[in-house]
């Protein structure tokens, strides 16, 4: 497919985010099953349990997830600048497996800063996608 291979990092990104998403589901179901907790059932909220942080990695990816595929898919299909969609759809990624490593490694604990700077970071990146995707189609 021609017409998409400019924005394959892009693509490529969207794909690993969604693996990475994907396979956060079972492990976290595992996590809180060893743990005593019924399925569907919500830990307590302490950064101290891998279980309970393993929880809310996936669920802020899983919230995360779709809003990154509208914005990186709205950007390929305006056109966009396939170096700066690839560039933003990059540091998107790399931002959120930092998010990841902190989290279920529990650096910092309940307030940990670095955390919250890669999710701020990657909320910067979709922005600035949505943005792309907005100039492509008015400003061009």
């Amino acid at each position: 497919m021609d017409l998409f291979a400019a924005y394959g990092h892009a693509i490529v990104a969207m794909a690993i985010f969604a693996v990475m998403t994907l396979v956060l589901g079972p492990v976290a179901a595992i996590a809180k099953q060893r743990s005593g907790l019924a399925p569907g059932a919500q830990p307590v909220a302490d950064y101290s349990d891998k279980g309970y942080r393993l929880h809310r990695a996936h669920g802020n990816a899983a919230e995360t997830a779709g809003i990154f595929a509208l914005v990186t898919l709205a950007a390929i299909l305006a056109g966009a600048a396939a170096f700066w969609v690839n560039l933003f759809t990059g540091l998107f990624l790399l931002a959120r497996i930092l998010m990841l490593v902190v989290h279920v490694g529990g650096i910092g604990g309940a307030n940990a800063g670095l955390r919250s700077m890669s999710y701020a970071f990657g909320t910067l990146m979709c922005l600035l996608l949505a943005v792309l995707a907005i100039i492509a189609v008015f400003g061009g």
